[in-house]
């Protein structure tokens, strides 16, 4: 989405303050941050339309722009224009290098610069940066997941530029650096990376929804139908000194022991309040270089959880999107650093206090601005988006199964099934003006559209407001949201990529499954509106009638829903060990290869890498957590030990004083002991679940045993047991910040 912003503005000098270095030596950091300037014209560091447009000629532009609307392939005769253009461009800005910057299956993204000096043989140099540089890059590709597809000795890979998501520089420290973006493949063609299968799905749902607008003959001028996403991010901050004296987090990105504090979210005071100065000049920082990129952020405020923040953009098209998500986590992180604070993007940091999440908002737009979830006001009149809504519908219905699969992470099963985040379970939330247009559908016809009406507040000075059709639902994790759907079950530290690459390929096979049915029946534009109509609505209620179960306006927390849920026979998918397996079953792979999203081969590739992944990780976890128990814990408890003794000693205690002092040192002794013996076996498990790390070259790693049935149970009774420690021990004893001193630095 294109946003034009002239606007300027300054912030005033801020003080930030470090309470101490990793080692944990007292240490008072004042770093006065100089006042920035002005804001930044919007997507000043992004090779734009408007950059093209002036340092193109007219033909190679034209060329450019045919590819970019109708989404085909980019005539190579233009590239090296473009090329010229863009490095010219980009020095002009102080680039040095380019990367060809793309997704991995890790989850981040990657980069290999490159000079655009080149010797002359002069002994000077010039500046080169060809078309072929331009489209085509060459990184190992051995060291990146690819779930067996590749051995470790077939190390070629591809990077492929993307046209459609603009290139631009990055600044970084003293250096700056033009970064392409770009899909990556194996040297036999196999996607390697999140784009590539995105990239696809937009396609395949392109393709499927022009079908259905046919249909209506409302394709008039339409060369493309567009997949969006505005992803909302949550995410930590703390103090840095906090966060380099612990393990966990630097390590692992969660704290894998700490008490709540006394006082966390109860009273519900900091969600939408008043954001602490440091870091609101962290997040003004952080917007500005957003703005310079290029990214549409538009709100910030404080999460529910003390420490806890959101950032959320307007939406783009998805792949767009995704390229700025994974720089809007960069610059959140980076800048965080500048402030001596740590952004912390785990879905569950901490214990006992709200996860973070990032809310995926979806829809699909025609190239003619076309929303085609906007139900419009006289939504029951309106056929086409009600084809569109039953087949988002269907899709979800039919693949729930994957779309949880797609936001399973290692992080997310902490999450996921509180009373903080949706549930396990995927159902669509509707609103009441919708359901009951599905109602009246199914029960033979549309007379009417269920309008929310106005209120009066009842105060003279306070305007009277429009209601909405229908309240939101926090606890859905598929909602719909006005003109939008929102997947609210995806995990803060995760790619859009996936989710969104797994919502357009369902929609595209049930938009092409009602397209082969409505053509069958000769259902096309030459008929009238009311014709279309008529043969359209009872194909419409049929779906809704097989495909609503899984549509629930209620409290997602609920046990009562896990109930009614079972006897829908809804899917109830745990934990992530679980939700990876999802992705052998036959019709997943066949909806993949049908729209050649993926091959069977590279979906299994992902099903090996991300199962791979969770282990590797939760292996990490486990080694952490033992280290971390055997270097700080136990001593900590020990000294405590001491500490009592000495006291009573020292005070002469008798009677009751005695008796008390014994009873603490004794507790503290017993738990040291419990929690020794735990961690011997955590280590003998961990051990165990990481053999599975190490296997031959080219192929997938063969798990021997549950994560979830060994890992898993002794962590918790590990934690259980530190954490009984932390609230025995004196601070004097305890050398790793708390709970309190994290969530509350200010």
């Amino acid at each position: 989405m294109a946003i034009q912003s002239q606007s300027r503005s300054t912030s005033s000098p801020s003080l930030s303050r470090n309470g101490g270095d990793h080692n944990g030596r007292s240490l008072l950091v004042e770093q006065v941050h100089a006042n920035p300037g002005p804001t930044p014209r919007f997507a000043e560091d992004v090779f734009t339309d408007r950059a093209m447009r002036e340092r193109l000629s007219k033909e190679v532009y034209r060329s450019y722009r045919r590819s970019i609307s109708t989404g085909n392939r980019l005539d190579p005769s233009v590239a090296h224009s473009i090329a010229s253009a863009m490095k010219d461009w980009a020095m002009d800005r102080g680039a040095t290098h380019y990367t060809h910057w793309f997704q991995p299956l890790t989850g981040s993204t990657a980069e290999k610069h490159d000079s655009f000096l080149t010797p002359d043989g002069t002994g000077d140099s010039i500046s080169e940066f060809s078309g072929s540089q331009l489209v085509q890059g060459e990184p190992d590709a051995s060291s990146f997941p690819s779930g067996g597809v590749r051995a470790t000795f077939e190390a070629r890979g591809y990077t492929a530029w993307d046209p459609s998501s603009p290139a631009f520089v990055n600044r970084s420290g003293s250096g700056v650096t033009l970064c392409i973006p770009t899909a990556f493949v194996s040297y036999t063609g196999d996607a390697l990376d999140k784009k590539t299968p995105l990239l696809r799905s937009m396609d395949a749902v392109s393709e499927q929804a022009i079908r259905i607008l046919k249909l209506f003959g409302s394709d008039a001028g339409v060369d493309r139908v567009i997949a969006t996403c505005g992803p909302e991010q949550e995410f930590f901050i703390i103090d840095r000194a906090s966060y380099e004296r612990r393990p966990d987090l630097y390590q692992c990105g969660r704290t894998l022991i700490g008490n709540p504090p006394e006082k966390h979210q109860q009273l519900s005071d900091h969600y939408f309040g008043s954001i602490p100065p440091r870091v609101l000049s962290f997040l003004v920082a952080a917007e500005k270089k957003m703005i310079a990129l290029g990214i549409p952020i538009r709100t910030r405020h404080n999460e529910v959880a003390p420490g806890q923040y959101e950032v959320a953009p307007i939406f783009e098209t998805a792949n767009v999107a995704a390229d700025h998500q994974q720089l809007t986590m960069r610059v959140l992180r980076d800048t965080a650093e500048e402030f001596g604070l740590a952004c912390l993007m785990h879905e569950k940091p901490f214990a006992g206090v709200n996860g973070s999440g990032k809310h995926i908002n979806w829809s699909l737009a025609t190239s003619t601005g076309s929303n085609l979830l906007d139900p419009t006001i006289e939504a029951h009149s309106n056929i086409e988006f009600i084809t569109f809504l039953v087949c988002v519908i269907r899709a979800v219905d039919k693949h729930a199964a994957l779309l949880r699969a797609s936001i399973a992470s290692a992080g997310n099963d902490h999450r996921l099934g509180a009373n903080e985040a949706p549930p396990a379970i995927v159902s669509v939330f509707l609103g009441d003006m919708l359901t009951d247009l599905l109602d009246q559908l199914c029960n033979g016809g549309l007379h009417h559209t269920k309008s929310g009406g106005t209120m009066d507040l009842g105060a003279k000075t306070l305007p009277h407001l429009p209601r909405d059709s229908g309240d939101r639902n926090r606890t859905s994790p598929f909602a719909f949201t006005g003109n939008k759907f929102e997947l609210r079950a995806s995990g803060a530290s995760s790619s859009v990529s996936w989710p969104s690459t797994v919502l357009n390929t369902i929609v595209a096979e049930s938009l092409a499954d009602m397209a082969d049915e409505l053509e069958a029946m000769h259902v096309g534009a030459r008929l009238t509106p009311a014709q279309v109509s008529e043969a359209i609505l009872p194909v419409l209620a049929r779906v809704t009638a097989e495909h609503r179960r899984v549509i629930f306006n209620g409290d997602s927390y609920s046990r009562e829903w896990h109930a009614e849920a079972e006897r829908r026979g809804l899917a109830h998918i745990r934990t992530s060990e679980e939700a990876f397996q999802i992705y052998t079953e036959p019709g997943v792979v066949e909806v993949f290869e049908r729209f050649g999203v993926l091959s069977p081969r590279e979906l299994a590739s992902r099903h090996e890498a991300y199962t791979e992944q969770y282990r590797t990780q939760m292996v990490i976890e486990a080694r952490c957590l033992a280290a971390i128990c055997e270097e700080h814990v136990m001593p900590g408890a020990l000294r405590s030990v001491a500490r009592f003794h000495h006291a009573g000693i020292e005070c002469g205690a008798t009677g009751g004083a005695a008796g008390n002092l014994a009873a603490r040192a004794a507790d503290l002794l017993a738990a040291a002991d419990a929690l020794a013996d735990v961690v011997d076996r955590l280590r003998e498990a961990s051990a165990l679940a990481g053999a599975s790390e190490h296997h031959g070259a080219g192929e997938a790693a063969q798990p021997t045993v549950s994560i979830q049935a060994s890992i898993v149970p002794l962590m918790q009774q590990a934690r259980t047991l530190a954490d009984h420690i932390e609230s025995r021990c004196a601070d004097a004893d305890w050398d790793l910040p708390r709970y309190r001193d994290m969530l509350f630095s200010r």
